[in-house]
């Protein structure tokens, strides 16, 4: 039976039974979800089973709408549950003193079995792999970390692409005529704005904060999943966003403004790029951009952490991806200029080159 009222708790022993139920729970209550749409990503068609609010309202405005070329005659399904929503249970608490996420995982993919807890929301992910079937249980219709407003259904596209082989990056791209360049760093390292200097500048990209990556015989390929761009109220400044964006709206929980590619760049995002580059941006406040060789041990340094740390799960293959993305692509330092066209003229002429 799954566990019920607010003191309800669930530990490693019963972990896997608790996952199980409740998402048992939420296809007997599947009629009562007052909203249900269809995602359509690369190869991958997702139906989500929601109540009304900004999560929801998030799924079609911050997410690639794309035809899934070969998805699924039966598409996935992830259900955004809370109490409220038929029989939906509130959430259990974690009933063990200490909560160890590699052993949570670990138990879970024994079992066929992916999941996530946020403590400080009694916040649940599950996702069975085989059935390709989710849930998210919070405790309202919005009650989930602010940065899935921003990413929506991040880890369930996380744990479906990596049984896949393919991989979530927390890296910005860039690219001219179809060829392009993974732009990885931690936050404040500039790829923000470079990712919105090269789009007003006419480059493409198929995203700034998450991007699919997989490999196609020796090629590197990305493609699209979300369209949401961010910026400090100083880098919209510098990049004169205002003028596309008279009214950008709240800052997020970030301290930034959040809106979409299209919003500053008709075309909206590229299908795809061949990656043939992988570019570490360092602020330098330097006149002119320049690119230099970088060693492949920092490269990795610089993509790797973010993109293990924010995606739960499935962390040896990740280090195995990365590693194998970091020998293939040649990797360098591009030293950031202080003119978002100048950053965006030497991206282009980098790509021209054929530098790969």
């Amino acid at each position: 039976m799954l566990p019920s009222g607010s003191d309800a708790s669930v530990t490693l022993d019963d972990l896997a039974d608790y996952a199980r139920e409740l998402l048992a729970a939420c296809e007997a209550n599947a009629d009562a979800f007052p909203g249900k749409s269809r995602v359509e990503l690369p190869g991958l068609a997702i139906d989500v089973f929601s109540d009304h609010g900004e999560l929801a309202r998030a799924l079609g405005h911050g997410m690639v709408a794309e035809i899934a070329a070969g998805r699924p005659a039966t598409p996935g399904r992830i259900f955004l549950a809370h109490p409220g929503i038929g029989s939906i249970p509130q959430p259990a608490l974690w009933g063990e003193a200490l909560f160890h996420p590699n052993m949570f995982s670990e138990r879970l993919e024994a079992n066929g079995l992916r999941g996530h807890y946020f403590h400080d929301l009694s916040y649940w992910q599950f996702y069975d792999v085989e059935r390709q079937l989710g849930v998210q249980l919070m405790r309202s219709a919005d009650g989930c970390p602010p940065w899935e407003f921003g990413a929506p259904l991040r880890c369930f596209l996380h744990w479906e692409y990596a049984a896949r082989g393919m991989r979530l990056t927390h890296a910005g791209t860039l690219g001219k005529g179809g060829r392009g360049v993974l732009l990885a760093g931690a936050g404040g390292a500039g790829k923000s704005g470079t990712v919105a200097s090269g789009l007003l500048a006419g480059l493409d990209s198929v995203g700034d904060d998450y991007v699919l990556v997989e490999f196609d015989g020796d090629r590197s390929l990305a493609r699209p999943l979300f369209t949401t761009l961010k910026q400090d109220r100083a880098g919209f400044d510098r990049l004169g966003l205002a003028r596309l964006l008279p009214d950008p709206g709240l800052l997020n929980w970030q301290g930034k403004y959040q809106f979409r590619v299209q919003d500053i760049c008709p075309r909206g995002v590229a299908s795809e790029l061949d990656i043939v580059a992988l570019l570490v941006p360092q602020i330098s406040g330097a006149a002119q951009s320049t690119i230099t060789p970088l060693a492949r041990k920092d490269a990795l340094m610089a993509l790797a952490p973010s993109g293990i740390a924010q995606m739960p799960g499935e962390r040896e293959s990740g280090f195995r991806f990365f590693g194998e993305l970091t020998r293939r692509l040649p990797c360098y330092t591009l030293t950031l200029g202080t003119r978002g066209n100048e950053i965006a003229d030497t991206i282009a002429a980098f790509l021209d080159r054929g530098n790969s």
